[in-house]
């Protein structure tokens, strides 16, 4: 009956089309709203400690059999007492949510992005960049952009995009809307269709019983001529092709879809923090380890690169597909622990967001056309559309990524670098070194001419994460001039790195083969 139910259900998504009174409703009782809700969270957590010792130590390889990746029953007490950081991938979600709690999911983007902007914590990447953009005065969806953000097609929003699917339980399409408002903050192109495609996955899985199907509608949610999609759909052919070997389908992945263009360190380099890539391996998890939970995650975290998020992921979409009560205990039993402790960064515990998100969820069931009764909750059903087509760095490709040992400032007596570069961008990799409260000013020439000035502040939570990007620029041949306008003794700028770009995609390909 299960399956009948859930075919019917398929139906419905797969038609957009369809009219207001074909449109399926779906019921869940209460308790199992919640359990598929504590599912979700929970599986991240366990997701992320698990391959919380592999994170970016494997970068362009597999994680061989014959390591050993433990679980440990004080593991995640461990990482809440000596390294609280490796849960970015739930302080972050934690965030927004507190801000929905807030502000409501309709507050103007603003109010999102301040939330994140203005906390304690560390950042890295797309949301680095956004942050310092929102700081410095630039608004969202401009902080995400790839013209501001040389991370747009990181990572970033795809492991920060889960609370949205658990908010929207079987509606992929409040999903989607609200994952355009708050992705955008630090992402754009592929960067953002990771957000969407996993929190698309997140809502189908309160919906079905199969891992397969939540997949292949998910990434309907993605216009059929971005590389994200291209990427996820030869994951699934793949599959198909070697449904029992996922080595073959991560060698063939590597070979086709590894070369970054985006991100500067990884340009030319084993690293790879892109999305779609990463994307690809919390598919791989998915599909091949066929709803088994260890296998999922390990197969996910033996992909590779962020092989915490990844398996932080495939987890949580298991945990919400199969419920809290379908994690198996060996792997539940070391969150009791913490299960009353705040995370770092919040004032939420594993409790206390168990019990937001569901009261959360409820509420959009409702403002969604749902029901809710004293047992059961009638869920209306939304179809999976596909957002709308948007690129990251079109006709931009590295030709040079040149490494750099300059400083500026300081007790050094230089106070103007230059370079010389031929193309249509440029980035320049950086950081700069002073008191917290030093804010150096750069003074950008561009062929002779003043360009920019860019602030670039010393402490590290306020920090442009590369010195300086420039994008479009008709192709032809620059000289770029940094000049350091304000030096004191005591802080250094320090050049550590050029990427160049150019609209001609031979030398990348040629570099990657």
């Amino acid at each position: 009956m299960k399956k009948q139910i859930y075919f019917i259900i398929l139906s419905a998504l797969m038609f957009s089309c369809a009219s207001e009174k074909e449109v399926t409703k779906f019921t869940l009782s209460k308790a199992e709203l919640m359990n598929k809700i504590k599912g979700g969270w929970a599986g991240q957590l366990i997701g992320c400690t698990y391959g919380g010792p592999t994170e970016f130590k494997y970068l362009g390889r597999m994680i061989p059999d014959s390591t050993t990746i433990a679980w440990k029953p004080d593991a995640v007490a461990w990482y809440f007492d000596n390294f609280p950081g490796l849960y970015d991938d739930l302080y972050m979600d934690m965030t927004f949510v507190s801000a929905i709690e807030q502000y409501g999911v309709k507050a103007p983007v603003d109010s999102f992005a301040h939330a994140f902007a203005n906390k304690g914590y560390d950042l890295w990447a797309a949301n680095q960049v956004a942050r310092y953009n929102i700081l410095q005065g630039k608004k969202a969806p401009e902080s995400g952009h790839w013209l501001h953000n040389p991370h747009a097609d990181d990572i970033d929003f795809q492991i920060e995009s889960d609370f949205i699917g658990l908010m929207h339980p079987g509606m992929p399409g409040s999903t989607s809307d609200l994952a355009d408002k708050i992705g955008h903050i630090m992402n754009y192109g592929d960067g953002w269709y990771g957000g969407v495609f996993v929190s698309n996955m997140y809502s189908l899985a309160f919906v079905s019983d199969d891992i397969q199907q939540v997949v292949n509608q998910a990434i309907q949610a993605i216009p059929e001529q971005s590389d994200f999609y291209k990427c996820i759909q030869d994951i699934i052919g793949w599959h198909k092709q070697y449904p029992d070997d996922w080595k073959k389908t991560w060698a063939a992945c590597q070979k086709k879809w590894s070369n970054e263009i985006g991100s500067p360190d990884g340009v030319f380099a084993p690293y790879n923090i892109d999305a779609k890539i990463n994307s690809a391996y919390v598919v791989i998890g998915l599909l091949y380890g066929q709803g088994d939970f260890f296998q999922s995650i390990d197969i996910a975290t033996r992909c590779g690169q962020d092989s915490d998020c990844n398996p932080s992921t495939v987890a949580g979409i298991l945990g919400t597909l199969n419920g809290y009560e379908g994690i198996p205990e060996k792997w539940k039993a070391p969150l009791k622990s913490v299960a009353d402790r705040n995370f770092a960064y919040t004032e939420f515990s594993l409790h206390s967001i168990y019990d937001l998100g569901y009261k959360h969820a409820l509420q959009r069931i409702e403002e969604e056309g749902g029901m809710v009764d004293d047992h059961d909750v009638q869920i209306k059903l939304q179809p999976v559309t596909s957002v709308r087509y948007e690129k990251s760095f079109e006709d931009h490709y590295p030709i040079a990524s040149t490494k750099l040992d300059e400083r500026l400032g300081g007790t050094q007596s230089t106070e103007l670098v230059e370079y010389s570069f031929e193309g249509t961008g440029v980035v320049i990799q950086g950081n700069v070194q002073g008191p917290d409260d030093y804010v150096a000013k750069l003074a950008v020439y561009l062929n002779g001419q003043l360009h920019d000035t860019v602030n670039l502040p010393a402490i590290a939570k306020a920090r442009r994460y590369e010195l300086y990007h420039l994008y479009q620029l008709p192709k032809k041949a620059y000289k770029l001039e940094l000049k350091l306008i304000n030096p004191i003794d005591s802080a250094t700028i320090h050049a550590t790195g050029m990427v160049t770009y150019s609209d001609d995609p031979s030398i990348w390909l040629s570099k990657n083969e």
